[in-house]
């Protein structure tokens, strides 16, 4: 039988569905925090604006959604809305 292939598609598939955008993982984020660590935290941005050296990023959607702002790559001020 050709069953562990099948298993290691589902896992795969089950990892990738996964967000990294958690409640634990965006409580991680801290002031100061550069670029590049909250990336490897919540998972690359869905949207950044940069604006007179300050840059906003968005990740989520409508449902569940953070935002971090950083200036001179460092986390700044940061929200969220409905994360689990």
């Amino acid at each position: 039988m050709k069953i562990q292939p099948l298993i290691g598609l589902i896992l795969l598939a089950a990892l990738l569905g996964c967000s990294k955008l958690t409640v634990q993982n965006y409580g991680k984020i801290t002031v100061g925090m550069p670029y590049d660590e909250v990336v490897k935290l919540i998972g690359t941005p869905d949207k950044c604006d940069d604006v007179m050296g300050l840059r906003s990023c968005n990740w989520g959607d409508e449902k569940q959604s953070a935002a971090v702002s950083f200036a001179s790559d460092k986390a700044l001020l940061f929200s969220s809305k409905n994360l689990k």
